[in-house]
């Protein structure tokens, strides 16, 4: 019994721990900070060196001429800006359409061998000090660039993440509840880099000193999320600029959202694997616990946590009587789980039948989060999820 009782603390507290407890010590943390660390300002001289925007791009002819047109519509000098897309292996439109705007820099290969290796090909290209890399879906708001620069005054800055905005065009579960995640994965990223460094940057929108980028393994699932760690591991931090967006719609439905988010997952254990050294307090104490606490928990221990309470807690009011030590505690914490997974249970039918309740969306969403995490870790251990996979449908946006 008490075996049973420590499992059930156990898994309640790592659950907690990463939802509640970590957001709350990264709160207090830099609060203080704020107090005892006087914080150097930036330079004021203007700064706009010359910048690449990169995009990767495959058979994305749907978007393609709308992410052209934004991105010309970069506000930055002109004569700074060389434009790079790369669509090796697209059978579609989309070169036809890159062709038209000879200011783009179009490097085609019909072999397809997946988005990390376009991007290191397309790398060995680049010729200025800081290149913008986004995706071929989203669209930024025009003082994207400028924003996310500025902060390359700081030399200690090796990188700088945008935000993320998903427009919910459908109403569906897959748009409140992808938007929902991100509103609270952009409240950590904030903390996180006010303390020190962003924990993974979203490949949507992220910027980067040219001459720390280092080439990834063809296999590479999650490349941004490696390569912003690569450059925290050389020491530079990860900036993190909210007001510089990239905005793309929600998942076309759940199914493809779950898609999404089990190639994430996959690719969340890949880099974990690789990212070893990281787990190491002694050789990068400024970051590991960030990164236990914000990444490795929610791939690894969270999701098999949230599975583990809520059977051990079922099995302890099976077996303890009213009255014994902890019956009161593994009652209310039962009752709760209870109440919560109900919720999430009715959310799903609700989303089923594309009916909005906005709050159940949040238990039911947290459920499917993990839930494909689970299935992740599963993709990763079998090698079921390739660095060459079919993007998610996305649902196309109004007007």
């Amino acid at each position: 019994m008490s075996i049973l009782i420590a499992i059930c603390f156990t898994s309640l507290f790592i659950v907690g721990y990463h939802y509640i407890l970590y957001p709350l010590l990264l709160f207090i943390l830099i609060r203080a900070k704020r107090i005892l660390v006087k914080q150097p300002a930036p330079p004021a001289a203007a700064f706009t060196p010359p910048i690449t925007l990169l995009v990767a791009a495959y058979n994305e002819e749907d978007f393609i001429g709308d992410k052209i047109r934004n991105t010309l519509a970069i506000q930055y000098p002109g004569e700074l800006v060389q434009y790079i897309f790369i669509t090796d292996g697209s059978t579609d439109r989309t070169n036809e359409i890159i062709k038209q705007y000879p200011q783009i820099t179009l490097l085609y290969e019909p072999q397809r061998a997946g988005k990390t290796m376009a991007i290191n090909r397309a790398m060995q290209f680049v010729r200025t000090p800081v290149v913008i890399l986004s995706d071929a879906n989203t669209m930024l708001n025009p003082d994207a660039a400028t924003l996310l620069v500025s902060h390359f005054r700081m030399p200690d800055t090796g990188a700088v993440a945008g935000e993320k905005k998903v427009l919910n065009t459908t109403g569906g579960a897959e748009s409140q509840g992808e938007g929902m995640y991100w509103k609270y994965e952009s409240l950590l990223k904030k903390w996180d880099a006010e303390l020190y460094s962003v924990m993974g940057a979203a490949g949507e929108l992220i910027a980067l000193r040219t001459s720390l980028y280092e080439a990834l393994p063809a296999d590479t699932i999650l490349d941004d999320f490696m390569l912003s760690f690569h450059i925290n591991m050389k020491g530079y931090k990860v900036a993190y600029e909210p007001a510089a967006y990239a905005q793309e719609t929600a998942s076309a439905s759940l199914q493809e959202e779950y898609k999404r988010k089990t190639r994430i997952a996959a690719g969340g254990y890949q880099a974990i694997s690789r990212l070893l050294p990281l787990l190491n307090p002694f050789k990068y104490p400024r970051i590991t616990w960030q990164y236990v606490s914000h990444r490795v928990l929610r791939w690894t221990l969270v999701p098999w946590g949230l599975v583990i309470a809520w059977i051990s807690n079922l099995l302890l009011l099976m077996l303890m009587k009213p009255g014994t030590t902890y019956y009161h505690f593994i009652y209310i914490t039962g009752i709760i789980q209870l109440l919560f997974y109900a919720a999430a249970f009715a959310g799903y039918l609700l989303a089923l039948r594309q009916i909005k309740v906005k709050y159940l969306y949040v238990p039911f969403y947290f459920v499917f989060m993990n839930i494909a995490v689970i299935a992740g870790s599963f993709k990763f251990y079998r090698k079921m999820q390739s660095a060459t996979w079919e993007r998610s449908k996305r649902s196309v946006a109004a007007g």
